[in-house]
């Protein structure tokens, strides 16, 4: 087995906003695994917040090359055992490997993903399109450029129901907000009356991570679902959302990839939870991963390759029609550039 990795920018079509950061550029670092002819590649987007950057995320991987390369593995699952100490500190770095292992891993198998799973893509729900902090008239612009059965608005400002009321006269698709942690809980509670009017379909991820108790109460007395991102990166975080969300948000890249995901959507799911898959602005090499295990899923959150002015590959290809797969084995995704 042999291990590459590059780093990639991926330059938005409109700066992105949320309640938390800015960016026009976002990050990316691009992993590939070659054996016998075939290969696989797997992605992971960079994260300030998380103090993740491209240096660190290449020097995990560099540090996992002799496991990939001489370890005695066989599976993603056992790769991802086998290189977890090499990624503590770095889920997102092991989230990239363990991506490109399951494209080589069904490739080699001659089957793609989704059916190694036994995953039907009909039951793929309809992935949201993300519109970013702006101005009211900026944001309404965005949701006019891509007309969509389904939205999530960013949230965390001064004048938050004002604006979802203002976005509410362009559009009858159902929205989803997303605050990132800006609220109270008597903010949370209070919106969520005013917002249920509004056709929101779910509050995801109103307070700070660690504000249990504030969680408490919104989980309470909210007219509407509230559901964890922040709250929810790796798997044990899944039964200490049990109480205080409706539904988790999975994000593979800071859970670790697609192994995890997959024990924590099926955690949720015992637990009775709601469960989404969401992106962090990936190219269609991370998209397409997403896409492949999305029939899983209540929610899911797919649109990061759609917010880029140029991707870097070829992958899934989602419309409000449908959802369309890339022809080859595996994850299937091609890089272009």
């Amino acid at each position: 087995m042999k291990l590459s990795f590059f780093v990639k920018d991926l330059e938005l079509k409109h700066t992105f906003t949320i309640a938390h950061q800015s960016r026009d550029i976002q990050d990316t670092v691009i992993v590939k695994l070659e054996h016998e002819g075939f290969y696989g590649l797997g992605e992971t987007t960079t994260n300030p917040f998380y103090g993740i950057n491209q240096e660190n995320i290449c020097l995990s991987l560099e540090n996992s090359r002799d496991i990939v390369e001489n370890g005695s593995w066989n599976t993603p699952e056992g790769l991802w055992e086998m290189s977890r100490s090499v990624f503590e500190l770095n889920p997102f770095a092991q989230c990239a490997l363990d991506m490109a292992a399951w494209d080589i891993f069904t490739k080699m198998r001659g089957e793609k993903l989704y059916k190694y799973l036994h995953l039907d893509p009909k039951d793929i729900p309809m992935t949201n399109f993300t519109i970013g902090i702006d101005s009211v008239e900026k944001m309404v612009e965005k949701m006019k450029e891509v007309d969509w059965p389904l939205y999530k608005i960013k949230l965390g400002t001064a004048n938050d129901l004002e604006i979802v009321r203002e976005l509410r006269k362009h559009t009858n698709s159902p929205f989803r907000i997303d605050a990132n942690c800006a609220w109270t809980a008597d903010q949370a509670i209070l919106f969520s009356e005013e917002l249920q009017k509004l056709n929101v379909e779910f509050m995801e991820q109103p307070l700070g991570k660690d504000d249990l108790e504030g969680m408490k109460e919104v989980y309470k007395y909210s007219k509407l679902p509230v559901i964890a991102d922040e709250s929810c990166i790796v798997e044990s975080d899944v039964k200490k959302c049990h109480g205080l969300f409706h539904g988790i948000n999975v994000k593979l890249v800071k859970a670790g990839g697609i192994t995890p995901g997959l024990r924590m959507i099926a955690e949720a799911k015992k637990l009775g939870m709601k469960t989404m898959v969401g992106c962090m602005t990936e190219s269609s090499v991370g998209i397409t991963a997403i896409a492949h295990i999305a029939a899983l899923l209540d929610y899911v959150d797919m649109d990061g390759a759609m917010l880029l002015k140029k991707d870097i590959a070829r992958g899934v290809v989602i419309t409000p029609q449908a959802i369309s797969f890339p022809e080859g084995n595996g994850i299937g995704a091609e890089l272009v550039v």
